[in-house]
């Protein structure tokens, strides 16, 4: 690991090729760097073994379709699958694009109602919205301020025309754990498919597609320290889930996803679900942990800090705070040395606040300023606590300057002030 961090470092110099020293990173909701046994297994498969996994012909493709093979094993014994259901695709968005799209456009005829949930991924939000265009009922189901569904309303907004339930099963800002396992069963008793997009989850929490009934997942490399650009949609064969291909072409991946296969990223998706399965329980208590130890070296020494979504059933490894008397752009700008995002979508066209955190509730000045923190392999002890005493710092002289505070400071009611 320490490795990792040196050569992470080592990457970014001066023109002069002086060492710069980058910022602490914690933005692994975002990208996860490529963990070095994943690119080990990796590279052969980029120069000596660099066949076509379908060209069935020769040893090279053997070769290469055997390593696929076994990519395809390592990826389904993490979330309790065959081989066979699982779908190479490349990324969570490609997958729920293909679950979603996939699935309603094969049984339109019978069903035409589609269940989301406000705080869902863009790309879910979009297909459906893509789907509402087509002529299916689609409803949106809200959140509590936990960030939760209620599962007395999802159950009552299920009908006999409902094809399909997509929940996702960790928040990829606010990092709550859906009750999956409790959607899964109602979805069983009713006879509807249920699609998790499990892209932030896997590899972090233990998933089983069998207990949980859950019919259709999606899985990204690179959320799990694998490669970008490749990602798997698992699909159920018993009960047998069909969906119509997204992508015309050859019937690669059971007829389900057209295009060859990139062999080298389908081995460090599979090498990578490998370590996670074997890492996973250990690396889940540590990075509790030092999530922990962070939120309480920031809320020790900060008032009127909110933590964003349950408190318990919560990824691992995420804090999701807003910062209460201080300004969104400030915040985000003034922590040059750590790499988080921040709850808002400020770097953005649209300048608009986080819809998840709006959607829980939270008001758009303290949607601006708030920050997602994700912990992950390579944080350290060290990086905790630096970064703590960082965002301290920051925030206190970010409220130095703020009036608010100072009105705060004085017990002034800044809420009757407003009008709220």
């Amino acid at each position: 690991m320490m490795g990792v961090e040196g050569r992470l470092q080592g990457m970014d110099t001066e023109r002069n090729n002086s060492p710069r020293e980058r910022p602490i990173y914690l933005d692994n909701h975002a990208t996860t760097p490529c963990d070095p046994r994943v690119l080990a297994a990796m590279l052969p498969y980029f120069t000596e073994h660099f066949g076509n996994p379908h060209s069935r012909n020769h040893a090279y493709g053997w070769q290469a379709e055997e390593a696929v093979e076994l990519a395809r094993e390592q990826i389904a014994a993490i979330i309790g699958a065959e081989p066979r259901e699982i779908v190479f695709t490349s990324g969570a968005t490609e997958s729920n694009n293909l679950a979603i799209k996939g699935v309603a456009g094969f049984y339109r005829d019978k069903r035409d109602h589609v269940i989301t949930v406000a705080t869902e991924h863009k790309c879910v939000l979009e297909s459906c919205r893509f789907l509402e265009r087509q002529g299916f009922a689609v409803t949106v189901l809200p959140v509590g301020p936990n960030g939760l569904i209620d599962l007395a309303e999802l159950e009552a907004t299920l009908t006999e025309r409902t094809v399909l339930v997509s929940v996702m099963a960790a928040n990829n800002e606010i990092g709550v754990l859906q009750p999956i396992a409790e959607i899964g069963a109602l979805c069983r008793q009713r006879g509807i498919f249920f699609h998790t997009d499990a892209a932030q989850a896997v590899g972090k929490i233990p998933l089983d597609v069998r207990a949980m009934n859950i019919d259709l997942m999606s899985i990204s490399g690179h959320k799990l320290y694998g490669p970008k650009g490749i990602g798997v949609l698992f699909v159920r064969r018993r009960p047998r889930v069909r969906l119509q291909a997204q992508l015309s072409g050859g019937e690669q991946e059971r007829g389900m996803r057209a295009g060859t296969l990139a062999t080298p990223l389908c081995v460090g998706l599979g090498e990578a679900c490998r370590i996670a399965a074997a890492e996973m329980a250990d690396e889940a208590d540590r990075l509790r942990r030092l999530r922990d130890r962070l939120l309480t070296g920031i809320t020790e020494r900060l008032p009127a800090v909110t933590l964003n979504g349950d408190a318990l059933r919560r990824l691992p490894g995420n804090l999701n705070l807003s910062f209460g008397f201080v300004e969104g752009e400030g915040l985000i700008t003034g922590l040059t040395e750590i790499a988080v995002s921040s709850g808002s979508a400020c770097t953005s066209a649209s300048v608009e606040p986080s819809y998840v955190l709006r959607a829980i509730g939270v008001d758009a000045e303290l949607a601006f300023a708030s920050l997602r923190v994700g912990l992950g392999r390579f944080t350290t002890e060290h990086d905790i606590q630096a970064a703590a005493d960082h965002i301290v710092a920051t925030v206190n002289r970010l409220r130095q300057d703020s009036p608010l505070w100072a009105m705060h400071r004085e017990g002034i009611d800044l809420t009757a002030l407003s009008g709220r």
